[in-house]
């Protein structure tokens, strides 16, 4: 697991909820590449309203607009590992907003497996 406190770098993609790349959603494809990068976590979060640099107003509250819903993944890991992976996203991200932020990270911690699920307080399941 990678360990990540203090000064950290947030990599936000905007993104349209049917853009693909390879006819898979490319929301799933620039998380699923981090993964593979190793960098320490990466959402994908749908908007319910926006719009972009087409200026049409993608919301959920129009059947005819709801096709299109915003996407944010958001990324977040040492300044370096973010971007080493930014060339990526060049091959990836034709249409969209890509933007950097510096953050710092308070907690990041993940489950272990001996605990089992939370709740649990390490009692193991059976």
């Amino acid at each position: 697991m990678t360990r990540l406190t203090g000064r950290a770098l947030r990599l936000t993609v905007f993104v349209g909820e049917h853009d693909t790349w390879h006819r898979k959603p490319l929301y799933s494809e620039i998380v699923h590449r981090a993964h593979a990068a190793g960098l320490a976590g990466a959402s994908a979060f749908r908007g319910v309203e926006g719009f972009g640099a087409s200026s049409l107003i993608h919301t959920s509250r129009l059947l005819s607009l709801s096709e299109d819903l915003p996407v944010a993944v958001v990324i977040v890991d040492a300044e370096e590992r973010v971007r080493a992976f930014l060339p990526q996203l060049d091959e990836l991200v034709t249409e969209g907003l890509v933007t950097l932020d510096d953050c710092e990270v308070i907690r990041y911690v993940g489950r272990d497996e001996n605990q089992g699920e939370p709740g649990t307080k390490g009692k193991k399941q059976l």
